[in-house]
C-alpha cells in the first residue's frame, strides 16, 4: 500500500522540520521538548520571516526528533564509520550533520521506510539547504550506512522490493 501524496509531503515537512530543530538545539542548547513545542506551535506549517514552512505529520516529526536524540550515541559511531578517514563527524558543519543524523536514525532504527526512499528525503532535504556538494554527500554516507545496516534490503531485486 503506498502512503498518499499528502502523506508523503507531510513526512518530507517533518523531516525538514526535524533537521531545523536539530540545528536548533545543537546552536542554542535547547533540549528535547522546548524545541518540540517550539516547532509544533511557532514552525511547522507557519510563515517565520517570510518562509512558508510545510505542514508535517507530527507524530512522526516526534519521532524523528526524540529518537535521533535519544539514539545519537548508537548514530554517531555508525556515521563516522561512514564518513571518510578523517573527517569525522564533529567535523561537519552543523546543519550536515543534522541531515545526517536525522537520516541515519531513519535507516537504524524506522524499519518501516524503505531504506531507498529515507536516503532519496535526507538528499532533497540537503538541497533545501545547499546548491553544492553536500547532497552528494549526504547520499553517500547514507548510502554506506544503509549499505551496512540494511544490506538485505537493498540486495532484494526491484519486482521484490516494497515502497
Amino acid at each position: 500500500m503506498s502512503k498518499s501524496p499528502q502523506t508523503k509531503s507531510e513526512r518530507s515537512g517533518a523531516r525538514l522540520a526535524v533537521v531545523q530543530a536539530l540545528y536548533e538545539m545543537e546552536i542554542s542548547g535547547k533540549g528535547t521538548l522546548e524545541a518540540l513545542a517550539e516547532f509544533e506551535a511557532f514552525w511547522i506549517g507557519s510563515e517565520v520571516e517570510g518562509i512558508q514552512h510545510p505542514p508535517a505529520d507530527a507524530v512522526f516529526f516526534r519521532d524523528l526528533l526524540r529518537g535521533t536524540v535519544d539514539e545519537q550515541r548508537a548514530i554517531d559511531p555508525v556515521l563516522d564509520k561512514a564518513l571518510v578517514k578523517g573527517w569525522p563527524l564533529k567535523r561537519i558543519e552543523a546543519v550536515l550533520r543534522a541531515i545526517l543524523r536525522a537520516g541515519a536514525y531513519e535507516l537504524l532504527f524506522r524499519r518501516d521506510v524503505p531504506a531507498r526512499s529515507a536516503i532519496s528525503e535526507y538528499v532533497d532535504v540537503a538541497h533545501s539547504f545547499y546548491d553544492g556538494d553536500e547532497p552528494g554527500l549526504v547520499n553517500g554516507v547514507l548510502d554506506r550506512v544503509a549499505r551496512d545496516v540494511r544490506a538485505e534490503e537493498l540486495a532484494l531485486p526491484a519486482a521484490g522490493r516494497q515502497g
